[in-house]
């Protein structure tokens, strides 16, 4: 599995939502400035997002994207899903045996398949967010958080 530039960016994005306080609205301008994101890229990642449930969006002066749950509730398996992204790290050979090494071979790849997808799912935003936060305190970062 690569992690592409919209998987990036959409975790970049959904990572500084959950710093928002009360986890309230921020405008596609504000998170593209802060991310340095393409902002006309991350409008169309946010619909997609809010497509699947993951943010809401409000219209307004005071609108903009927040999270639809709370981060802890927020996989980066879900994430990926909504994305489209392929959660296919190992090789697939179908139930075709004679296009694997051997059955074991083919029995690893798809029990390290399994794992590697449960794992995805239990990997929450807060996680990643309390990682990027341990990383800055050991580099010496203050609190300023660019993901």
């Amino acid at each position: 599995m690569k992690l592409t530039t919209k998987s990036h960016y959409s975790v970049k994005a959904l990572l500084d939502l959950a710093l928002q306080p009360d986890y309230g609205p921020a405008s596609v301008k504000a998170i593209a400035e802060r991310q340095n994101i393409p902002g006309p890229y991350l409008e169309k990642l946010l619909i997609t997002l809010r497509r699947a449930g993951i943010v809401n969006a409000y219209r307004g002066v005071r609108g903009g994207y927040q999270l639809a749950q709370a981060p802890d509730q927020i996989s980066l398996g879900q994430i990926l899903a909504a994305l489209e992204e392929s959660l296919e790290p190992f090789p697939q050979y179908g139930d075709d045996q004679s296009l694997a090494e051997d059955w074991v071979t083919l029995s690893v790849w798809r029990q390290l398949h399994q794992k590697f997808v449960k794992a995805l799912y239990s990997i929450t935003l807060a996680d990643l967010y309390y990682d990027a936060r341990s990383w800055q305190a050991a580099q010496g970062e203050g609190i300023n958080f660019i993901v």
